[in-house]
Order: structure tokens, then C-alpha cells, then sequence
């Protein structure tokens, strides 16, 4: 939810921290279109997606107020006829509204500073100086978006308010009714979506990301022949990074009955982005739309660019933006049940119910399953030493400090097939010891992957996420992955980490299976669009276990990236783990494939769940022989929202 319409081809685009928002807001805010349209396309239904790649240069970004004013001290230059004129052009390509230009200089000073501090992912301290802003000048429509999308931040009500202001203040502005169209979209209202995107997309007929977010309304709305049209009007245009609005285009078209027109607007989307995490789906659809197009039947409604090679952005293991983003994990909840609180084997499994492990599951095993399960991954050691037999009865649960209402799967992961992500940091700052962590990697996927059962990709990142190798089984084609990874450029661990989350989760599996993402990173970010938060919560709403190792060589004092890897790891339910040199790096790896095969897989449902978005805290004890074991698993999770009426 973070943006306001700025030019496509704008130099500030890349760089601005709110374009860098931009893609969360996209992401964020059309999560519930994307659910809805995996289910609908593909036979059977399979697992959810939240995850967009809208890519860098999204037409929703705000840039730098101070682009727009250049020398706000400058009164002269400012007021000349060349500024005048190049005001006028940003206004007529939708940058900013004519009102923007009229802003007093303490007005643009407060704009300013809540740049710096969105930048340094303080939105609290952004919202005080664009309050600022607005009194000192109550027409300031970037002013009144940007607060709104602060306040987004913060998941404060009054977002919307200020959107609505910024659209009656001017309603010539297009990213005001783009920020009002996606937060309808957030709430699956298609009917107001629909109305607002379309105003947007009047004004600016020729915004290709606009047109996207309008087809997704559309097919909300189950206007299948407008959602068409429009995803035709995308296509005609430069839509780099838009290949996602074929993917729903393919799901009018399965309402539509349009055997031809799903299997073009699939062809399409996989083609111009054939590692998208709805690419395993989309190859699906096609192979099932092949069988049912040789047997005459119709259709049945069912069930990223490579990485940059600029000079590597400065990075710091202690700084103040990844402070204030484990500031923001601080504050989750993740209160533990109280001292002496009793866990009875009876209690954690009162139905006395465990589903042969060989039953399918037609779904992702997630928390946010509309039936309520969850599934909890977890890793139990004795003295260092992982413990592979453990038994349902050696193995309680607390959920939201209450036992579950009924245990419905207890499995060792050992018997689940692997769905594994290989995520390696390619930026600048780890060039020293590249080379050895790509032969660490390579060894590693060899040993912990069986070719025959299991599947797995390779990406790295640095400014962007890059998947060298989509998945597969085969050995040689993932040391092939690895081997392409290329070193340079800054460094966007969260947004990779979402990414691979979502890749992971998308995979159409028939079957349960363990989705585990191992990061090679040294814990700094100093680029993404989304937060240490906003990752962890993608992780554990894609049901993935991540394991983090720290490519950081020495082993002084603990750093705030140190603390990035831990809390990224141990929040999903794995584990970080600090090597300290390269070669013992080699060894870490070999600790994590045991680590991994020697997990256990318990689905239940949660006793007094309500949908309401809480979080709930999670306590499993295993023992043995009267003594406690140490478990490895995530502290909690967010109850899923209830959805609220079309």
C-alpha cells in the first residue's frame, strides 16, 4: 500500500523509497484477487499466491517531493520559464497534482523529512512531519496520499480518509483513486475497486499498471468480457513486469468457457515471465487443457528480471534502518503461555485422530485454509543431537494457550516430499567469498534433495530477485543454477525472502509436502520494498520453514544483522545459524540437511479460533523418558480475517 502515480520512465523512480512501497502496496492490496483467481483457473484447486511481482518500476510510486521542487531555496530558478514548463509536463504525465506545485517551502520541508524517515522505515515518525505538511498547506495532495499510505503502515483507519480528501481536492489526480482503488481491492470490494481504478485509468488511459489493477477489479466484479478488453488494452502497451494481468485474463477466460483464449493468455504469461511463482500452475492448466481439448471437453471451473550489475550500495551490519525494522518485529506479540501451564498428551489430542500419512491434501496446508487447519512444522534435538522417532503421545501443543480441538496429522517430514528454495545474497558485499558459498551451495543441494520425490529452484538476489534455475529434481541442472549466479549490486533481502515464500507456496503439489527456503546472506538490506515484518509474515502465511546461514566471517559482537537472520529464521520455525568462516560454512550446510529431513509435520484445528487477524502464540513440548527436549518452531502465527462482503 504504498503509492501515488508517478511517471513510468522517471529517473526517481528506481531510487525513491516510495517507489520502493509501491510494489508492497500491490502486493499487499491485491492479495485476495490473486487467492481467489489461482483457485479458479486451476483443476484441482490448489495453493494460494498473495505474491505480486510488479517489478521496480511501478507506475503507483511517489517520488522525492524534493525531485519536483529541486532547490526549494532557489525562488528565481524555480519560477523560471524552463521550471515552469517541466512542472506543467509532470502534472500532465500524472507525477504529481497542480495543487502540489502552490505548497509552501515548510510545507515541502515536512514532505521531505517523511521521506527520510520512510526511508529509514519509520512511518510513525513520517506521519508527525505530513501532518505538518497539511497544516501548513491543506491542499498538499501528495501530502494527504503519502499520510494515508503512513497510516497504512501502521494499519490505521483514517488511511482511507485522507485518500478520499486527496481525491476531492483534485479530482484530475489519478493516484489518489489508484490508492482508493487498491485499498477496495484489499477489502474485496470489486464494486468500488471498479469505480475508483476506472477513474484513474480515464484520466491516465495510456498506464498499462493502472489497466492491471483494473482488470483484477473487473474480474472481481465477474465482468469476464471487460476483464478481457482490458488485459488487450495492457498487452498493446509497454507492460514490463505486468505479465500477472494474463494470468487473470486466463481466468475470465475460464469463466467465459474460452478453451483458446485461456490457453493464449497462459502462453503469454508464461512467456514473458516464466519463473513467476503461478508459472508450475499455469504449466498445469495447459497440460490439463491439452488432455481436455484432445477428449473434446470444454472447460471445467475448478479447483523477474536479472540481477542489476551497478556498483554495490553501501551496507552497514548495524544501522538505523535495520534497527527500526527489528523494532517492528519487537513489537508482535509473542507472549508465551504462562509458568505451570498444563499440557496433557489427552488434551493436545482429545479426538484421538491421525489421518494416514499418505492422504492427499487437495490444499496448501496453511493457517489461512478457510477450513481452519493449521499445519506446524517443527525440529526437535536432545544435546545437539536431532531426534528422528519421536512418537504423537511424546508431543504437546499449546495453541493461543489452549490445547487444539483436534489433532488431525502427526507425520515425520522424512515421509513428505521437499519443495526447497535456494535464496543466495549476489550482492556487492559478499564478493570476498562468493565463489566458495556457490560450491557450498551446489554440494548442499546435491546431498539434501532426492531427485526422485523432491524439487528445487536456485535464485539469488541483490537489488532484484533472479531464479537461475526454476524447479527440478535434477542435480546437474541445479549446479547449472548455481553456477550462473553473478556477483554485484545492493542488497533486497526481504523482498527476495517474500518472494520465495509466495514461489514456494504456488508450487501445485496433489499431495502434502514440506516447503523449506535456506537464505545465504549476511543479513544486511539496504533496498527492499517490503519489511523484516512484512517477510516474516509471508512466510508464515506460505506455510514455509526458513533457515538462514550467515556468510559474515568474523565472530565479534552480535550485529542488527545478525539479529535480521534470527528473527527471519526462528519467527517462520527454523533456525539461523553463524558459521563464522567460510569453510565452516561447508559444515553448517551438512547440520541443516539433517536438520531439515528430521522435522515432523503436526496439522490440527485450533480450539476458540476466531478470524480476526490476531495473533496467536504457539508452545509445543516434546518429552521423553521424563525429560524435556529442545523444539524448534515458529512462536505463533495471524489468525486469518474474515472476509469481508463483496
Amino acid at each position: 500500500m504504498k503509492k501515488i502515480a508517478v511517471s513510468p520512465d522517471s529517473p526517481a523512480t528506481r531510487s525513491d523509497w516510495w517507489a520502493v512501497r509501491a510494489i508492497f502496496v500491490r502486493q499487499r492490496l491485491l492479495l485476495a484477487v490473486l487467492c481467489a483467481v489461482a483457485v479458479c483457473i486451476c483443476i484441482p484447486a490448489q495453493a494460494q499466491l498473495p505474491f505480486m511481482n510488479t517489478g521496480p518500476d511501478s507506475a503507483f510510486a511517489q517520488i522525492d517531493f524534493a525531485e519536483i521542487y529541486m532547490d526549494t531555496q532557489n525562488k528565481e530558478q524555480r519560477d523560471s520559464q524552463e521550471q515552469r514548463e517541466k512542472r506543467q509536463r509532470m502534472v500532465e504525465a500524472g507525477v504529481v497534482s497542480a495543487l502540489d506545485l502552490s505548497a509552501s517551502d515548510k510545507a515541502v520541508t515536512e514532505f521531505n523529512q517523511a521521506v527520510t524517515s520512510m526511508k529509514s522505515q519509520n512511518s510513525k515518525e513520517a506521519i508527525k512531519h505530513l501532518q505538518k505538511a497539511i497544516a501548513a498547506y491543506p491542499k498538499f495532495v501528495s501530502a494527504h496520499n503519502a499520510l494515508g499510505l503512513a497510516y497504512l503502515d501502521q494499519d490505521d483507519a483514517r488511511a482511507k480518509g485522507e485518500f478520499e480528501t486527496a481525491a476531492k481536492l483534485d479530482d484530475k489526480y489519478s493516484g489518489s483513486f489508484v490508492n482508493l482503488g487498491l485499498l477496495d481491492l484489499s477489502a474485496k470490494d470489486f464494486a468500488g475497486a471498479d469505480e475508483n481504478l476506472e477513474k484513474a485509468a480515464t484520466l491516465r488511459p495510456s498506464d498499462a499498471r493502472i489497466l492491471s489493477a483494473l482488470a483484477f477489479a473487473e474480474n472481481g466484479e465477474q465482468q469476464y468480457a471487460k476483464t478481457l478488453a482490458t488485459a488487450r488494452r495492457v498487452h498493446a502497451l509497454d507492460h514490463q513486469g505486468m505479465a500477472n494481468v494474463h494470468y487473470i485474463a486466463a481466468a475470465a477466460a475460464v469463466a467465459m468457457n474460452d478453451l483458446d483464449r485461456v490457453q493464449s493468455e497462459l502462453n503469454l504469461f508464461l512467456k514473458e515471465d516464466p519463473t513467476n511463482p503461478l508459472a508450475p500452475i499455469a504449466h498445469k492448466n495447459l497440460d490439463v487443457l491439452a488432455q481436455r481439448h484432445a477428449a473434446g471437453a470444454g472447460i471445467g471451473a475448478g479447483g523477474s528480471g536479472g540481477p542489476g550489475q551497478s556498483e554495490p550500495a553501501h551496507t552497514f551490519a548495524n544501522s538505523e534502518r535495520l534497527r527500526n525494522e527489528l523494532s517492528a518485529v519487537k513489537d508482535e506479540s509473542t507472549e508465551a503461555p504462562p509458568a505451570g501451564t498444563a499440557l496433557t498428551a489427552a488434551a493436545a489430542n482429545p479426538a484421538g485422530a491421525t489421518p494416514s500419512a499418505s492422504a492427499p491434501a487437495a490444499r496448501a496446508w496453511t493457517i489461512h485454509s478457510t477450513v481452519d487447519e493449521t499445519a506446524l512444522f517443527f525440529a526437535v534435538s536432545s544435546h545437539g543431537h536431532m531426534i528422528s522417532d519421536l512418537t504423537e503421545g511424546e508431543v504437546r501443543i499449546l495453541d493461543d494457550l489452549k490445547p487444539p480441538q483436534r489433532i488431525t496429522s502427526f507425520i515425520p517430514q522424512s515421509k513428505l516430499p521437499l519443495r526447497l528454495g535456494l535464496l543466495v545474497d549476489v550482492s556487492g558485499s559478499v564478493q570476498g567469498r562468493f565463489s566458495f558459498e556457490k560450491k557450498a551451495a551446489a554440494k548442499f543441494l546435491k546431498n539434501v534433495l532426492n531427485h526422485e520425490t523432491d524439487l528445487g529452484f536456485v535464485a539469488g538476489f541483490n537489488n532484484e530477485t533472479n531464479v537461475t534455475q526454476d524447479f527440478t529434481g535434477a542435480s546437474a541442472d541445479l549446479d547449472r543454477g548455481v553456477e550462473k549466479l553473478s556477483n554485484g549490486g545492493g542488497t533486497a533481502l526481504f523482498d527476495a525472502a517474500s518472494y520465495a515464500c509466495w514461489k514456494l507456496a504456488a508450487y501445485p503439489d496433489d499431495e502434502r509436502v514440506a516447503r523449506v527456503l535456506v537464505v545465504l546472506s549476511d543479513g544486511e538490506d539496504n533496498s527492499s520494498h517490503r519489511s523484516l515484518k512484512q517477510a516474516i509474515e509471508d512466510a508464515e502465511a506460505s506455510g514455509v520453514t526458513v533457515y538462514t546461514l550467515s556468510t559474515r566471517e568474523d565472530t565479534g559482537p552480535k550485529s542488527d544483522a545478525d539479529r535480521i537472520l534470527e528473527a527471519l529464521a526462528e519467527r517462520s520455525g527454523g533456525e539461523a545459524m553463524f558459521p563464522g568462516d567460510i569453510v565452516a560454512l561447508d559444515r553448517s550446510l551438512e547440520r541443516l540437511k539433517d536438520l531439515i529431513r528430521s522435522r515432523y509435520l503436526v496439522a490440527y484445528r485450533p480450539a476458540d479460533f476466531q478470524p480476526d487477524g490476531k495473533y496467536r502464540t504457539i508452545q509445543v513440548v516434546a518429552e521423553r523418558d521424563g525429560k524435556r527436549l529442545q523444539v524448534h518452531t515458529r512462536k505463533g502465527y495471524h489468525a486469518r480475517r474474515a472476509a469481508s462482503p463483496n
